[in-house]
């Protein structure tokens, strides 16, 4: 089959697709024919070099973490989903390899009707890594959240989530994309200088918790919250010199297990929960691309600007 892979640290040309044998799936796994799956962020990192003293890579590396497609093979001791239901989730930690024409997962859930392929293969890893950080947080009814970095993949998707929660959401982007903001349910501002003050006008009582998405602004974040506690980072490495908390990846709970490895079911409850928010119109993955599978080192590219709105992601 076909997956994309790198096979040494570089700029995004060094993504491509290699032919490699299919995978099965094993105890507690299902396998699916992939149609969509997400670009993570993260692996252009990796991909990079620029996490080669913090994470071990070794070549060649298959990318994707969350896929979209129809089970054709269910795992020992699975139950609950069969051959040909539509699906979507998250694969092992150590496995990886969802942008390929099959993948193994460890969570999942079912596909909402009312997503495309697209949204759906882009949707598990932002839910998860969003539930986790709400979580953490204790986000509920009647609370302030910023969520800094509210246009991106995650961003994007915490917004809509914190609001179901009863939530009252502030979030940055750049100007172009506050009324993106505004449609997704968050009262925008803008990053950058002046940003305590800025929340403070939109928040005269103060924030409960921030959720960074973006990275680059602790010291504002932390007097904006008025205790790096009440912070909590998917994106500045800088995070413990904060005393802030920097979230793990959505393939691995607060405690570093893999998902998957103690979930049961297999769908870990922030996919169940996208899940009812989705099939009541209350939670959409806005993509802000989708390319061909064989065109993944463009998918790279574009996710390093750092500027894409949404989620972006390779079709089959």
């Amino acid at each position: 089959m076909r997956a994309v892979q790198f096979s040494e640290y570089g700029p995004p040309g060094v993504v491509h697709v290699a032919e490699v044998e299919e995978p099965h799936a094993g105890a507690g796994r299902i396998r699916v024919a992939v149609r969509a799956s997400g670009i993570s962020a993260g692996e252009t990192y990796f991909r990079s070099g620029m996490l080669r003293d913090v994470v071990p890579t070794t070549f060649p590396y298959r990318t994707g973490v969350e896929a979209a497609g129809v089970v054709d093979e269910v795992g020992e001791g699975v139950t609950g989903v069969g051959v040909g239901d539509e699906v979507f989730g998250l694969t092992d930690l150590s496995a990886r390899g969802a942008n390929a024409d099959h993948a193994v997962l460890a969570a999942w859930a079912p596909k909402p009707a009312a997503w495309s392929w697209e949204e759906a293969g882009g949707a598990a890893g932002g839910v998860e890594t969003a539930t986790r950080v709400l979580d953490r947080l204790a986000v509920g009814a009647g609370h302030t959240v910023l969520v800094q970095g509210a246009a991106g993949a995650v961003g994007t998707v915490a917004v809509q989530m914190a609001v179901a929660r009863g939530a009252t959401v502030i979030g940055t982007a750049g100007e172009h994309n506050h009324d993106f903001l505004r449609s997704l349910g968050a009262e925008p501002t803008t990053y950058g200088p002046g940003l305590a003050e800025r929340v403070r006008a939109l928040a005269p009582e103060g924030v409960d918790a921030v959720f960074d998405c973006a990275g680059g602004a602790l010291p504002d974040l932390i007097a904006i919250a008025g205790d790096p506690s009440r912070v909590v980072t998917i994106a500045d490495f800088a995070a413990a010199a904060h005393g802030v908390h920097m979230s793990q990846t959505a393939l691995a709970d607060e405690s570093g297990a893999a998902i998957g490895a103690t979930a049961d079911p297999p769908a870990l409850h922030g996919l169940g929960i996208a899940v009812a928010l989705a099939e009541q119109g209350r939670l959409r993955i806005p993509v802000a691309a989708a390319f061909p599978l064989t065109e993944a080192a463009a998918a790279h590219e574009l996710s390093e600007t750092r500027h894409a709105r949404g989620k972006i992601v390779l079709v089959n």
